[in-house]
């Protein structure tokens, strides 16, 4: 399928799509036109890309680790070069900091709307609605 065929199927621009494959993670043959024609599967392989970008992984590490979800019951131990291992080592640290911090802020928004609920049913919608039209002014 061509490049605008697959950005339609994966909700993905044609310059992202041209960026992933040249940092290694797509790839695509040549027609005889020079247009880049791209597998079917390349559908699922963008949108997995799409989301370990969405989680935070730098594409250095989707590079690496892309092979291994190809196949993800099977070890692949050629794929596991000290280099991968201490690269996903850091990432799964900086991933579970970064559900640390998110933990955090849902627990503390949480705490929030329970106080505004709380407030709301005790003044009642009236007053509620005039701190709105207060704030809006």
């Amino acid at each position: 399928m061509r490049i605008g065929a697959l950005a339609e199927r994966t909700g993905t621009s044609r310059r992202l799509l041209r960026y992933y494959e040249e940092q290694g993670l797509i790839g695509s043959r040549r027609s005889d036109n020079g247009y880049r024609d791209y597998a079917d599967s390349c559908v699922d392989k963008v949108i997995q890309i799409r989301g370990l970008l969405d989680a935070g992984l730098p594409t250095r590490v989707i590079r690496e680790v892309l092979p291994c979800l190809d196949t993800p019951r099977a070890i692949q131990i050629s794929a596991a070069t000290s280099e991968t291992i201490e690269l996903l080592e850091a990432e799964h640290a900086r991933m579970s900091e970064r559900i640390r911090f998110l933990e955090r802020n849902r627990t503390a928004i949480s705490a929030y709307l329970t106080a505004i609920r709380e407030a709301q049913a005790e003044a009642g919608p009236q007053t509620l609605n005039s701190a709105e039209a207060a704030v809006s002014a």
